[in-house]
């Protein structure tokens, strides 16, 4: 960082003073960030090397058998994103990218008996020159990043967003965006290879220190929780303490159970922003808030939730869950109430008695966005 470029900058104003504080700000956070990412990305390849290793070498590894990732992951409480399937993609990750080892200090990589140091022996068909050098991609990529490119069978294709990520500085929803709007495929078929990349980077959603920081993976491994890195702003965060506290004063049964709840859908993690129990009812209650009008993609999200809910968090007594929605701008608040398909006439009458009144809802939210305003 270069703030003085010659005498005439040494005497700097006031103005000056603020903007240099900001900018060191800024690159010493953005500084922090890739190393805590590097940590994490070394940390995953490494985990992947180790089971490897075992699988092949371990003096009881027969004794595990099939069952050794399930057994393992149960074993490795308290360490963070260590399920059974992240266990398996992290082996696949240090086999698809073998020269990482190159950077793996020597105190992780001692004891490993499997030669996987020989990494010519473990990069695939393609030329190691149309990967970008490893320090590139470790400084550039976060392991979330990662995540995407160990599920593409095809090292070429692996290899073209590589390149076309680090070139555009993709963020991850990014990088996510165009592997589903087939890039790869459509350059490939493409006459004007140039035109496509400058079409395919001039929306291209960039990669930013504060979308760091809440990557899912970055913020467990941090220990930090999903409240204190999640909030969309200033506003929202504020809304939320506002409708968590307003909900358990109206003592009508509900049980807070927890905010930013993350779930796990396929391969994309999904996080609801209120979740409470209510004895009453003996269901749970999803709450979604949308800095924004009602749309049908808001009302499509929830019930994706509740159906989450209803198969993976129900226990014997529960009733289905009921999510209710948020909708708001600045003059306007709307609640929407679903009921995930319930056909339970008495459940449904009983539940318009013991949740609050949408009006009343909508009445708080008004207020407090009135409030906030100000």
């Amino acid at each position: 960082m270069e703030f003085i470029e010659n005498n005439s900058e040494r005497e700097i104003n006031f103005s000056k003073l603020v903007e240099i504080i900001q900018s060191i700000n800024y690159e010493t956070k953005k500084e922090a960030f890739r190393a805590v990412n590097i940590s994490l990305t070394l940390r995953n390849w490494c985990i992947g090397a180790y089971i490897s290793d075992y699988e092949l070498n371990g003096s009881d590894r027969a004794q595990y058998g099939d069952r050794l990732l399930p057994e393992l992951s149960k074993n490795l409480e308290g360490v963070s994103n260590c399920n059974k399937r992240q266990l398996y993609r992290y082996i696949r990750f240090y086999r698809l990218y073998p020269q990482i080892v190159g950077t793996v200090s020597p105190q992780f990589k001692g004891p490993l008996k499997t030669p996987f140091f020989d990494v010519s022996e473990k990069v695939g068909t393609v030329s190691p020159q149309l990967h970008p050098p490893v320090n590139k991609l470790l400084h550039t990529l976060s392991y979330s990043h990662f995540d995407l490119l160990v599920d593409m069978d095809d090292e070429m294709k692996r290899a073209f967003y590589e390149i076309e990520c680090i070139r555009g500085n993709w963020s991850v929803r990014e990088l996510k965006r165009q592997i589903n709007s087939l890039y790869y495929e459509r350059s490939g078929l493409s006459f004007d290879k140039e035109k496509l990349a400058a079409l395919a980077n001039e929306n291209a959603e960039i990669d930013t220190p504060n979308q760091t920081i809440r990557d899912p993976y970055v913020f467990e491994f941090l220990g930090l929780k999903p409240k204190e890195v999640m909030s969309e702003s200033d506003l929202e965060d504020r809304l939320l303490d506002n409708l968590e506290e307003f909900l358990l004063e109206l003592g009508h049964g509900f049980c807070f159970e927890a905010r930013q709840k993350r779930i796990l859908i396929g391969d994309e993690y999904n996080f609801v922003d209120l979740v409470f129990y209510h004895r009453i009812l003996k269901c749970h209650v999803l709450i979604e808030l949308k800095m924004a009008e009602f749309s049908h993609e808001n009302i499509g999200q929830l019930n994706t939730y509740l159906n989450w809910y209803k198969k993976n968090e129900m226990c014997s007594g529960d009733k289905p869950p009921v999510g209710i929605l948020l909708c708001t701008d600045r003059n306007h608040a709307m609640v929407e109430y679903a009921l995930a398909g319930m056909d339970n006439s008495l459940f449904v009458s009983r539940y318009q008695v013991e949740l609050p009144k949408k009006e009343e809802m909508q009445r708080f939210i008004e207020e407090k966005l009135e409030e906030m305003w100000k």
